[in-house]
């Protein structure tokens, strides 16, 4: 079912908020007139707006946190609204009466208040200083954590176990029967009790390591694993992609690799993998790498909290990046405080001496791309009936460059003329960042999405009966083996349990359920279908393959579509001329390029399918070389070498400055002989 337009979703949002706003205002007047019907209604409108929000809507849950009308303020709110309203009704009976009830009520709030405090007290016990995957984490004593709704849900507990006690005012207030306020006052009051008692047996009974436990549990691992070779990972929640691409060359080294983040929820955010994962999110955890046999780690990205692991003076770094293009963030002056910079080829070496951001180029070196292994050679112009297009668009990056992503100025010009040859499969994949910085952005990529589900529903034909069968089977199974199977309240620590030491062999297993997977994805779509690919699955690389051309920004996109010497098309968005363009970004130099109004992408096409018209192989071949560099020895060969080399250096540089640092640091003193001990009479 194709989403809702962007008005509608915004409209929608925004409902229970009005909702929420209109039922309180319904319910004080209610309550002052008094109306029984309207104060009922009110109360009613209440609790769903509340429901809707935690369940749908959290977002709009911290925000109205921010102008102090949190859960308990809204929830005291229409609780003695409510008993405001009763005592105002004609007939009922007066204060003598709705005392208690209001003091039941305070009372059960006094329990709610307990409850939360020692939901916080148990949250910080199970805090670890933290975090691991794929290690063995039995011997830090974690147990399985208490129920999410009591220590992590304080909105929802408080909604839930507040019906009782507002729906027995409601039946009160209509029959005047103070009985019923009772009753379900007192049962809100025993969820609470009960609730609190569960809490504080969780406080008493074992609990897991202390942080001193958990830090010498940790440097006892390290010094029995010794790891020689790392990567340092810090980002935002959809970066994690920067780092996922470098796991499997990682884990190629035949090292003792390991990968260090240091934010907590970026544990279940990096991909499968048999590596040991440690989250390390303070300083002074960080630096006790410095004891460690750690001697290279390689930096996929740059980010604030690089600087202080790149204080760690017995650790050399390489920044590897997570791709390369002709933007200016490929030379990032940032770059400069690494020990060595990894490039793919030549091409990248002159951008940074072009750069001139402090960069030497000594310091510079090639290792060409080895993720781009599993990416297959260009067989040909398309023999099927369907040309496969790959749209691949970059973000919109954070200095707002118009010429950054096509998105915004060309995205929906492109689509709408690849959407309207018969012969055209689209892959429509956006950068994951996609409307992060820009709404236009956001915008736009909305618009094409609802243009190729158009298309669909006008075009998709009969769905193969053995493939969606076969991938079902495939899912299952691939499912099976990288799927982490948490219970819904699972917390971090027993997160950390269930992710132990992984079983032998894995990784391998995972590889070929993959491959078996993909195969099985393309040979279950219907001919000619349009995809939206936003998912883990397929990767991208697996869309380099099931592609016949690709169109693009100036992005790393483009160079990594080289190693398969494929036609590709680059949108200029930037306002410079197409000579200019090309100067500008030499990625360009082999590619068709396309105006905003993308009108050549009939030619583009007829040009890809024509056995003799694609003019452009030799360009592309000479540019997957300036690009990725040579192919012997292979990337993978390449890359290895460069951290052998660097490992090697750190070697030396331990023993020199061991050298450097012994003559200055003074002899142990001689124990003072026994028998000429002090003369406290002198």
């Amino acid at each position: 079912m194709p989403p809702l337009p962007r008005p509608l979703r915004s409209a929608a949002k925004a409902l229970p908020l009005v909702l929420l706003a209109v039922s309180f205002t319904v319910q004080a007047a209610a309550a002052v007139v008094p109306d029984l019907l309207l104060l009922a209604l009110a109360t009613a409108g209440v609790l769903g707006a509340e429901a809707t929000l935690h369940r749908w809507l959290p977002g709009q849950v911290a925000l109205l946190a921010k102008v102090r009308a949190d859960t308990m303020t809204r929830r005291l709110t229409c609780d003695f609204l409510l008993l405001f309203g009763m005592a105002r009704l004609p007939g009922h009976q007066r204060e003598a009466v709705y005392l208690p009830l209001v003091l039941g009520l305070l009372l059960c709030y006094a329990l709610h208040f307990a409850l939360h405090a020692a939901a916080i007290r148990v949250r910080q016990s199970r805090t670890l200083p933290l975090l691991t995957r794929n290690i063995d984490a039995s011997a830090l004593r974690i147990t399985p954590a208490p129920p999410a709704l009591l220590t992590r849900r304080h909105g929802p507990r408080l909604l839930l176990f507040g019906l009782p006690a507002t729906a027995g005012l409601l039946v009160t207030a209509a029959t005047d029967r103070p009985q019923y306020a009772a009753t379900g006052i007192a049962v809100t009051a025993g969820l609470a009790a009960v609730a609190l008692g569960e809490l504080v047996r969780s406080l008493v009974r074992r609990r897991p390591a202390g942080p001193d436990e958990v830090q010498e549990w940790f440097d006892a691992w390290l010094d029995a694993y010794r790891p020689t070779v790392g990567m340092y990972f810090s980002g935002g929640a959809s970066s994690a992609y920067q780092a996922n691409m470098w796991l499997e060359a990682l884990a190629s080294l035949g090292e003792r690799p390991v990968v260090v983040v240091r934010e907590r929820f970026m544990m279940q955010r990096i991909g499968v993998t048999d590596l040991p994962v440690v989250c390390l999110p303070k300083v002074a955890q960080l630096l006790r790498l410095e004891q460690s046999a750690l001697k290279v780690l390689i930096h996929p990205a740059n980010s604030g909290k690089t600087s202080q692991v790149l204080r760690i003076p017995t650790i050399k770094h390489a920044f590897v990046n997570h791709g390369e293009s002709d933007k200016l963030s490929s030379c990032n002056p940032y770059a400069k405080a690494y020990d060595e910079v990894w490039v793919a080829g030549p091409a990248a070496r002159e951008r940074y001496a072009l750069a001139d951001v402090g960069v030497r180029d000594a310091d510079v070196v090639e290792i060409g791309r080895p993720q781009l292994a599993p990416v297959v050679p260009y067989a040909g112009p398309p023999s099927g009936p369907y040309t496969t297009v790959l749209y691949a668009p970059t973000w919109e990056g954070w200095d707002g460059n118009p010429g950054n992503t096509s998105v915004v100025l060309a995205g929906e010009n492109i689509v709408r003329e690849l959407l309207a040859d018969p012969g055209v499969r689209l892959l429509y994949k956006p950068h994951p960042m996609t409307g992060s910085v820009d709404p236009r952005a956001g915008a736009a990529d909305t618009r094409i999405r609802d243009l190729i589900h158009a298309a669909n529903r006008a075009r998709t034909g009969p769905r193969p009966d053995p493939g969606a069968d076969e991938l079902a089977r495939r899912t299952a199974g691939l499912d099976a083996l990288t799927a982490s199977a948490f219970r819904p309240d699972a917390d971090d620590a027993e997160r950390m349990l269930a992710q132990g030491a992984p079983e032998a062999g894995r990784a391998a297993a995972v590889e070929a359920a993959t491959a078996a997977w993909e195969a099985a994805y393309w040979a279950s779509l219907p001919a000619g279908e349009h995809r939206i690919v936003t998912a883990a699955r397929p990767a991208l690389y697996s869309c380099f393959n099931a592609s016949d051309l690709l169109i693009s920004d100036v992005s790393s996109v483009i160079g990594d579509y080289l190693a398969g010497e494929k036609p590709y098309a680059v949108a200029n968005t930037s306002g410079l001329s197409d000579a200019v363009f090309r100067a500008t970004f030499p990625t360009v130099s082999a590619a068709t390029v396309l105006t905003p109004d993308a009108a050549g992408v009939p030619a583009l096409l007829a040009a890809v399918r024509d056995p003799g018209g694609d003019g452009l192989a030799e360009a592309r071949a000479a540019l997957k070389l300036r690009l990725l560099g040579p192919s012997d020895p292979p990337s993978p060969v390449r890359f290895a070498q460069a951290v052998r080399e660097l490992c090697e250096a750190a070697d030396t540089h331990r023993l020199r400055m061991t050298d450097r640092l012994l003559p200055g640091i003074p002899a142990q003193r001689s124990p003072v002989p026994e028998s000429r001990g002090l003369d406290l009479e002198a």
